[in-house]
């Protein structure tokens, strides 16, 4: 007998470091904050007038359940712009964020059944999504050498006539490293949907990072507005999915959500058309933080074989000081004050690792450095 689901579900571990942080500032303490993937740069003001515009017109109401046919148009030329693909707006369902999207999108994949596979390490929410939606977790440890991107070879020797999708994170969280074409492509022909979680696209600093729909029409390719445009709490992403299974997801999302917020709806479209000289200024700092990061980490022993060239993480080798990350970020957050997310928040193969995000000034990251340099140095 399968456990309940709530018993199966994980506690978000980098939240629960988050969220001890906000006590300890509450009673004082000042905190470098470099364990969450939270932009602080403020939204663009184009977007934000956008969305009081669409208030003072009277767009407060409920949208059409699949999105507002203008935003999904817009994300439709997106998609032709930026990838030279084709996409119907049919086939775009605008939800409240990206999470909404996996769930409503696995309630559909795994409704009889079925397994995920998923890299070691990955974005630790993902195993929750699958396994609240009924699915099972097939999980395919990575190695740090290869950016911990899926190996091909290795996703082969896990299928099974058991598996529904496979699961494509690029750029990645937590290692901010970017799958290669061949790859990718190569995942494509293996039969299972390919679910792509493209949230940090737009954020790449080398090389460039493809969509899966430039491989497969099949495929599932999962975006929103939250991290490049500076929009977590605006709730506002969207999926692209094949024509066979929106009606399914549409009437989930007809009872469960209704529709996306109204008024996000009409700002992500100006996101999409005139926050681009933003979203770049935004990108080019971001860089500057990562080299900032990278360079301060490898200063004081903490080892990263692979460089991100994209999203805002670094996920480094403390093996050394730790085989226990979650004690270890606790125990950096009370001692130096700074917050860091707990490699095993992501899977077993990232234990003794920690990932820091640069969604952060460069002010406070050499802070932060400062601050570890020490606090390794006395332990």
């Amino acid at each position: 007998m399968r456990q309940p689901v709530c018993d199966l579900i994980t506690s978000f571990l980098v939240m629960d470091v988050l969220e001890k942080a906000q006590e300890l500032e509450k009673a004082g303490k000042n905190v470098i904050h470099l364990e969450i993937g939270q932009p602080d740069f403020i939204t663009p003001e184009c977007i934000m007038d956008a969305a009081a515009k669409a208030m003072r017109d009277g767009q407060t109401g409920y949208t059409h359940s699949l999105g507002i046919l203008p935003l999904r148009e817009a994300l439709a030329a997106y998609y032709e712009r930026e990838y030279g693909v084709t996409v119907s707006p049919e086939r775009i369902v605008v939800t409240n964020g990206t999470s909404a999207a996996m769930l409503l999108l696995f309630a559909v994949l795994f409704d009889k059944g079925g397994s995920a596979i998923l890299s070691d390490p990955c974005y630790a929410c993902y195993a929750n999504f699958v396994l609240y939606a009924g699915g099972n977790i097939t999980s395919v440890p990575t190695r740090e050498e290869d950016g911990f991107q899926l190996n091909v070879e290795d996703v082969r020797a896990r299928l099974t006539p058991d598996t529904k999708a496979i699961l494509v994170n690029s750029p990645s969280n937590p290692g901010g490293t970017i799958i290669k074409p061949d790859e990718f492509r190569a995942l494509c022909g293996m039969g299972p949907m390919i679910v792509s979680d493209e949230i940090y696209h737009g954020l790449v600093y080398e090389g460039r990072a493809a969509s899966v729909l430039e491989f497969s029409d099949e495929a599932c390719a999962l975006d929103g507005f939250s991290k490049r445009y500076a929009m977590t709490g605006w709730r506002l992403g969207w999926m692209v999915i094949p024509e066979n299974i929106v009606p399914m997801v549409q009437k989930l999302q007809q009872n469960f959500m209704i529709c996306a917020n109204s008024m996000a709806q009409w700002a992500g479209i100006a996101a999409l058309e005139q926050a681009g000289p933003d979203v770049e200024r935004m990108r080019q700092e971001y860089d500057r933080r990562r080299k900032v990061l990278l360079a301060g980490l490898r200063s004081i022993g903490l080892a990263v074989k692979s460089d991100p060239v994209g999203a805002f993480y670094v996920l480094a080798n403390a093996r050394h000081v730790s085989n226990d990350s979650l004690a270890l970020a606790f125990d950096i957050l009370e001692k130096a004050g700074v917050g860091v997310a707990p490699g095993i928040d992501f899977g077993p193969g990232a234990e003794g690792y920690l990932r820091f995000s640069y969604a952060n000034s460069v002010e406070n990251i050499e802070e932060g450095i400062d601050r570890l340099k020490k606090y390794l140095e006395n332990r």
